[in-house]
């Protein structure tokens, strides 16, 4: 016999898009048994029918024949042979009658009995459906429910209660699906004896009928009726082991731990893999109803190459939501609901909002976006080189003797983080003195360049803020309008710490190192957007959203600048400043960029040739005669790529440096 199709029920318990749309083939497939079995019966019920009338008329018959005898014929002289003769006839009536009464007590036993059974018994997997049902609709009231919990000030007793309120849902819904999954299952095997068990009772009913009359039937139908029956039975058997191996598999599946019911059952030290290059699994997507207004929907994600896929339930397959390839994804603080995350495209525009349903959740999905993002999938073996990634990244806090030299690391033995001034302080490693010249070990990182909400507004308060309307306070303006060269790119702040020398590039690729492996070891997924004004006088990082500026260096501090070299978003410079005691200080800035690096390089190093050059007029004029210049007479720095990398030229137009 060929196998016969299952549902798993080891995949019950996730109840993904794909077992769900496996389930309603077998949900079709039952409907369209019932049909035809209704069908089968009914003709089934007419043979049965049409044999028991056959008994009714022949006992009719009998009983017509006999009397005969009892009929006043006017001219009924010569007929005691007839009456003889219908005697005899009646009597092999009557023993007609007595095989087709038997025929039509085996149909009834072994044809319409058996498929009525089955109709009545194996087809009624309708109530396991609407129980099946019902607890899905329950667990998914009480996930949203969960998922609302607040994030901050949370109440346990109530969190406690609505993640119980799940794993009741949860297990209810499991129990369903697995009871409903056995008996669709059980239905396969069931249906191929119930179609061909009828029939055999029929045909046997008939042989026996015919056997009793006359010798119809060869010996040849009984080896092959005798196959049939041995069919049956082995299918029985199949059955039976198969009903036995269910239960065993149910009872070890009931058996689990109750953390696969519980969402985010360990928050403390769940077991994250940060080597992932695929993902899948259910999230809450934000979409926007109104101006204002925002609902969630809970969706099964899954990712395919470089795509993110999302697929509703009942869907046959999945939908392309957002494309990985060079994006950033970062955590974010959405309606006060937890492990909210946002991926952003290449070009800095935000992209979707998800939101994950435990600590494990979010941060695999955090991780797997990243890997995915860099294209890892698309090396020759795509799970080494996430492994090597992370690895690098752990390993990335012991300094280096050159950033292109491999050599031994020596693992950080203590890591401190300063929560207070959202600092990271990474262990002390080996005394490697190249590295150490650069960038004394243990030096802290600042994470976030914003400041605090008083010390913010104190800080800028009576300081220079651009006007939407495109009008700005005189300093500022008066400023903007000496400047030579205005340039602007939206980049993203991702660290900064002091740094021992600014005579080479090297500083700046061993701060970037350094930044973004404390960031991988910590989790530190959130970046502050700004806008880089490139000036011919300064560099000035403005607030997006209030267009008040957060922090300024002068052109003049800038010692040194460069972009990564394999990374060609990545972005540093050093400001060498000279404190009031006389002591200088010397910091590196690591940025992310929507465009390349090089660019912004470009324009800070043209920047540094304007001001040399305005100390020489002819110098001035012989480089203004060399770049282009806009209308207004300012340095303009051409690229046909402006709009699809997301700079913004101050005078209105986009460009990039």
């Amino acid at each position: 016999m060929p196998a016969v199709d299952k549902l798993l029920l080891e995949e019950a318990l996730q109840d993904s898009p794909q077992t769900r749309s496996l389930l309603s083939v077998f949900e079709e497939d039952a409907g369209t048994l019932t049909e035809y079995t209704n069908q089968l019966l009914q003709a089934m019920q007419r043979v049965y029918g049409a044999q028991n009338e056959m008994c009714l008329a022949t006992q009719q018959l009998s009983k017509q024949l006999l009397a005969y005898e009892k009929q006043h014929f006017a001219l009924g002289k010569g007929d005691e042979e007839v009456i003889s003769t219908l005697h005899y006839f009646s009597k092999v009536v009557d023993e007609l009658n007595i095989l087709h009464s038997e025929l039509a007590k085996q149909l009834a036993d072994t044809m319409v009995l058996p498929i009525i059974q089955f109709r009545e018994k194996d087809l009624t997997v309708s109530t396991l459906k609407d129980l099946f049902g019902l607890a899905s609709n329950e667990h998914d009231v009480s996930m949203a429910k969960y998922s609302r919990l607040p994030k901050r000030k949370e109440n346990e007793k109530l969190k406690a209660e609505v993640a119980k309120e799940v794993a009741n849902a949860r297990r209810k819904q499991h129990l369903s699906s697995l009871q409903y999954y056995c008996a669709l299952n059980a239905l396969q095997y069931r249906k191929r004896v119930a179609m061909m068990e009828p029939m055999l009772g029929y045909t046997r009913g008939q042989i026996n009928f015919f056997k009793k009359g006359a010798e119809m039937f060869s010996k040849r139908m009984d080896s092959f009726l005798s196959s049939v029956s041995d069919m049956v039975q082995s299918i029985q058997g199949e059955l039976d082991a198969e009903a036995e191996k269910m239960r065993v598999s149910q009872q070890d599946l009931i058996a689990l731990n109750e953390s696969v019911y519980t969402p985010d059952s360990d928050v403390t030290s769940p077991a994250i893999n940060r080597n992932l290059i695929q993902k899948a699994g259910y999230l809450n997507l934000r979409n926007k109803t109104g101006l204002v207004t925002t609902t969630w929907e809970r969706l099964y994600f899954f990712t395919q190459g470089g795509n993110l896929m999302c697929q509703p339930r009942g869907a046959v397959a999945g939908g392309l939501i957002q494309d990985l390839d060079n994006c950033s994804v970062m955590a974010v603080d959405c309606e006060d609901r937890r492990y909210c995350f946002q991926i952003t495209t290449p070009t800095g525009k935000a992209g979707i909002t998800l939101q994950a349903e435990s600590k494990k959740e979010y941060e695999e999905w955090i991780c797997a976006i990243n890997n995915i993002s860099r294209q890892i999938y698309l090396t020759d073996n795509p799970e080494a080189a996430a492994i090597k990634l992370n690895q690098t990244a752990l390993q990335a806090v012991t300094p280096i003797t050159s950033l292109g030299k491999k050599h031994e690391v020596h693992h950080p033995s203590q890591t401190i983080k300063n929560m207070e001034n959202d600092k990271i302080i990474p262990s002390e490693s080996g005394d490697i003195q190249d590295s150490t010249q650069l960038i004394a070990p243990g030096t802290p990182i600042q994470f976030d360049i914003v400041l605090p909400a008083m010390e913010f507004l104190d800080q800028n308060r009576g300081g220079r803020r651009a006007n939407p309307f495109g009008e700005s306070e005189d300093s500022s303006k008066d400023e903007e309008e000496d400047s030579l060269l205005q340039q602007m790119f939206v980049v993203r702040f991702l660290g900064s710490m002091a740094v021992q020398s600014d005579g080479t590039c090297e500083v700046i690729y061993e701060a970037m190192r350094q930044v973004l492996a404390a960031r991988a070891i910590h989790n530190i997924f959130r970046m502050t957007e700004s806008h880089l004004m490139v000036t011919s006088k300064n560099l000035r990082l403005i607030d997006p959203q209030t267009q008040v500026t957060r922090t300024s260096f002068e052109l003049t501090t800038v010692t040194q600048f460069a972009a990564h070299q394999e990374n060609r978003r990545l972005i540093g410079f050093v400001v060498h400043l000279t404190e009031t005691l006389g002591e200088e200080s010397m910091s590196a800035y690591v940025f992310e960029s929507n465009t390349e690096g090089e660019k912004i390089c470009y324009a800070i190093s043209l920047g540094k040739e304007i001001i040399e050059a305005q100390k020489d007029p002819e110098a001035l004029a012989q480089l203004m005669k060399s770049v282009p210049l806009t209308n207004d007479g300012k340095f303009m720095l051409l690229n046909d790529l402006s709009e699809e990398d997301g700079t913004v030229h101050e005078g209105g137009e986009e460009s990039e440096a």
